[in-house]
């Protein structure tokens, strides 16, 4: 069974994917051609898509990292002072 925490990325993660696709597939549909040729306009678009993907997953990944970090992992670094005075 999965965990809490990787049905939470699942999730997150195949919501992030479908909001891509179908921003892709609402761009091909609005500035395509009947030939399938999409217009340059279009093109810009496609591009500023799959910028918007790549700082949407990164911030995605950032939160995620936030949101799921446990206490109990070890992973904090509250004495950072102490554990560096050697």
């Amino acid at each position: 069974m999965l965990d809490r925490e990787q049905l939470i990325e699942i999730v997150v993660s195949v919501s992030s994917i479908v909001v891509m696709l179908g921003a892709m597939i609402y761009i091909g549909t609005e500035y395509g051609t009947d030939t399938g040729v999409l217009q340059p306009d279009g093109a810009e678009l496609l591009v500023w898509t799959i910028v918007g993907f790549i700082f949407l997953l990164t911030a995605v990944g950032i939160a995620l990292a936030f949101v799921l970090n446990d206490p109990e992992d070890g992973l904090e670094d509250d004495d950072a002072d102490t554990q560096s005075a050697a």
